[in-house]
C-alpha cells in the first residue's frame, strides 16, 4: 500500500504532466468518448491496436486531476499489452476501486487510487478512462 504523500505525488505528477495528451487524426486509431454526468470530465481516447496488442494510446479532453491522472497512468500501464493482459488489468483496477483485494504489483502506480472507494463521488473520476478503454476494446473486437 502506498502512503498518502506518495499517492498525492503520483496523482499530481500525472495531472500536471500527463502522458500522450493530444488529439489524433489517424483513422487507424479507434476513438471513443467517455464523460461524466455529474461533472466536467469529458475524455476522448485514441487507441491503436496491432493484432491483439494495444500499440498506442492517446487522450484529450477536459477533466479533473483524478480523471486526467488516471488516464495518464492507464496509458502508461497499457501500452504494449495484449488485449488479454488489458482485461486482466481492468479487472484488477475495478477490484481495487471497490476496496477489494487486488494485485498491487500488476497495477503499479495505479495503486495511488486504492483508497478512492472511501470517496464515492470520486470513483467516477477514477474510472472514466477505464470505461473508455472497455468501449475501445469492444469496438476493436466487434470489427474482427
Amino acid at each position: 500500500m502506498l502512503d498518502a504523500n506518495l499517492r498525492k505525488e503520483i496523482i499530481m505528477e500525472h495531472y500536471l504532466n500527463p502522458l500522450n495528451r493530444q488529439t489524433i487524426e489517424d483513422k487507424n486509431y479507434i476513438k471513443v468518448n467517455t464523460n461524466s454526468e455529474t461533472c466536467i470530465d469529458n475524455i476522448d481516447l485514441y487507441v491503436l491496436f496491432d493484432k491483439d496488442t494495444i500499440k498506442d494510446i492517446y487522450f484529450n479532453g477536459e477533466a479533473c486531476a483524478i480523471s486526467t491522472s488516471a488516464t495518464s497512468i492507464m496509458i502508461k500501464l497499457l501500452k504494449g499489452k495484449t488485449i488479454k493482459e488489458a482485461k486482466e488489468l481492468i479487472d484488477e483496477y475495478y477490484k481495487m476501486i471497490k476496496g477489494e483485494e487486488h494485485n498491487e504489483e500488476l497495477l503499479e502506480e495505479a495503486c495511488c487510487y486504492e483508497d478512492i472507494y472511501k470517496q464515492e463521488n470520486r470513483i467516477g473520476c477514477a474510472t472514466i478512462p477505464w470505461r473508455g478503454l472497455m468501449k475501445a476494446l469492444d469496438e476493436y473486437e466487434n470489427r474482427k
